[in-house]
């Protein structure tokens, strides 16, 4: 999912049924492909589960002091995705245990995302969201060079 700061979902990809790495869906998703080939500007936050890229910025490993700044900012930042996930998982309790086909579950979260942006965009009350939880994952894809270069970059010109 891809989100905003006012946790307004505007990606989901929700094809994947099962247990499938974060960051392997995101590879094969149509926002990869168009990020990679220039078609959008800007760049998506992601945690340590994902390869630093030109368009998906990750933390540093082992920061340094500037960089740990960058980290603090990246975690603040990032943290709006997680209360989305919060959010989404406390206006609708059937997406902690879903007991359907994984087709029909996938369908279930599309429909749940754009439900959760209505009440978004309509200003509804937000539930209440319990303590947020720790989303990162294991990298599985490295990083790209030039991803760490622009990385260094927003280091050096904002931190």
């Amino acid at each position: 999912m891809v989100c905003n700061a006012d946790c307004v979902i505007s990606n989901v990809v929700a094809k994947w049924p099962g247990s499938v790495h974060d960051s392997r869906i995101f590879r094969a998703s149509e926002i990869y492909q168009c990020l990679s080939q220039g078609e959008f500007s800007g760049v998506l936050l992601g945690d340590r589960g994902y390869g630093c890229q030109p368009f998906l910025l990750t933390p540093f490993t082992d920061p340094q002091e500037a960089q740990q700044a960058y980290n603090h900012a990246h975690a603040r930042t990032r943290a709006r995705v997680e209360m989305t996930f919060g959010l989404l998982k406390a206006r609708f309790h059937c997406l902690h245990k879903l007991r359907v086909n994984p087709v029909r579950a996938c369908d279930i979260t599309v429909a749940c995302a754009v439900l959760h942006n209505v009440a978004c965009l309509r200003k509804e009350r937000a539930p209440r969201v319990p303590p947020a939880m720790d989303w990162d994952n294991p990298a599985i894809f490295p990083d790209d060079d030039s991803g760490r270069l622009l990385r260094d970059q927003y280091v050096l010109n904002y931190f």
